[in-house]
């Protein structure tokens, strides 16, 4: 992965840091903590300017986004109510519970996308429920880019400092990564779990 991250970026440059953020953001097994990085060391060396390579890895992160948003948007809250009343019954969800979720995004929808961009793992999915909830479209671009924005330097920064150990930012961010996608799992599965406890102890 990282040879093929380092060869598309050496011979497509700028446009390689932007596409190679865009595919981050649709398979999230590509690790933007050694896309960007690496686009530190490159500036470090001279061969980048910063703030090109910043402004590549945002717009390349935005452009991804968007499918992920009008997936959710696809789907929408009225469509997954009707298939959680339909089927969740094996999982112990109900559409009152997608009602009740997409109302919590819809409260926070605005924190829960740009604190979203800063955290591994869920960055990328955050996208999702945006989309479900029909988070306007200015506002899922405004927080996103502003998340966005500070993930992205944060990243170019620390690569840039590290020079050639930049790799040191993906071995300690990619577990978090992972850790966080665990966590997620296990509290969906002891959410079901509680809920399909209490409605047989009822």
């Amino acid at each position: 992965m990282s040879e093929w991250i380092v060869n598309m970026m050496t011979s497509l440059g700028y446009l390689g840091i932007g596409l190679l953020m865009f595919l981050e953001n649709l398979f999230p097994p590509i690790p933007s903590e050694l896309i960007m990085p690496l686009a530190g060391f490159t500036v470090q060396q001279g061969k980048m300017n910063f703030g090109y390579a910043v402004l590549a890895g945002i717009i390349g992160t935005m452009l991804g986004a968007f499918p992920w948003y009008y997936l959710g948007k696809l789907l929408g809250e009225a469509r997954l109510q009707a298939l959680a009343d339909r089927y969740g019954r094996w999982l112990g969800i109900s559409g009152h519970d997608i009602s009740k979720v997409c109302t919590w995004f819809n409260r926070y929808g605005n924190r829960a996308v740009f604190f979203g961009r800063l955290v591994p793992g869920i960055r990328t999915l955050i996208s999702i429920p945006a989309g479900i909830s029909a988070m306007p479209i200015i506002p899922f671009v405004l927080y996103s880019t502003i998340g966005t924005t500070l993930w992205v330097l944060l990243l170019t920064g620390a690569g840039y400092l590290l020079a050639e150990k930049y790799t040191l930012v993906d071995d300690y961010l990619g577990p978090v990564s992972k850790f966080v996608l665990l966590a997620l799992v296990l509290g969906f599965l002891i959410w079901v779990g509680l809920r399909q406890w209490s409605r047989r102890a009822s």
